[in-house]
């Protein structure tokens, strides 16, 4: 067995804070938005991203795989989100066995109510702490180990290999 490749002291240090400023962050926003507009941030996910599409509906499946969790997991998640009327469930026309997940007036006006609020407090906590060059190196560095974990092909550039 390979001995370990410790991490030294300037990795650590960017490993430790990056984990603590990524719990820090994900507490307050979720603070905020359940102070603000009463959602949780799995509701907000939900409800964003039932918003940006074209019909505002999407398969469970399909919404699943955006948010990173288990179609069981969600599925529960949804039938609170409908008992509060945010969104509802309709059969899949094209498969009998899957769901889509439909947002209702009553989500759409929860999300828009609560969006301007959100994007403030990501601002405030994040963005607006950072130059204009490090928001744009955070988006480079965020979409490099998205595609190393999606699998996806990086344009990774030579210069930048250590």
């Amino acid at each position: 067995m390979d001995e370990p490749r410790w991490l030294d002291e300037q990795e650590d240090r960017a490993w430790r804070g990056y984990r603590r400023m990524r719990r820090l962050l994900d507490l307050e926003l979720a603070r905020e938005l359940m102070q603000d507009a009463g959602l949780s941030e799995p509701d907000y996910d939900v409800l964003s991203d039932l918003s940006e599409t074209p019909e505002q509906r999407l398969r469970l499946s399909e919404l699943a795989d955006r948010m990173l969790w288990s179609r069981s997991r969600l599925s529960h998640h949804i039938s609170r989100m409908q008992q509060r009327g945010l969104v509802t469930r309709e059969e899949c026309a094209t498969d009998g066995r899957g769901s889509v997940v439909v947002l209702t007036p009553a989500g759409r006006k929860a999300v828009e109510a609560a969006a301007p609020g959100h994007v403030a407090a990501v601002r405030r906590h994040l963005i607006d702490r950072l130059t204009p060059a490090e928001v744009a190196a955070l988006g480079t560095l965020s979409q490099r180990v998205i595609d190393h974990l999606t699998g996806r092909p990086t344009g990774r550039p030579e210069a930048a290999e250590g």
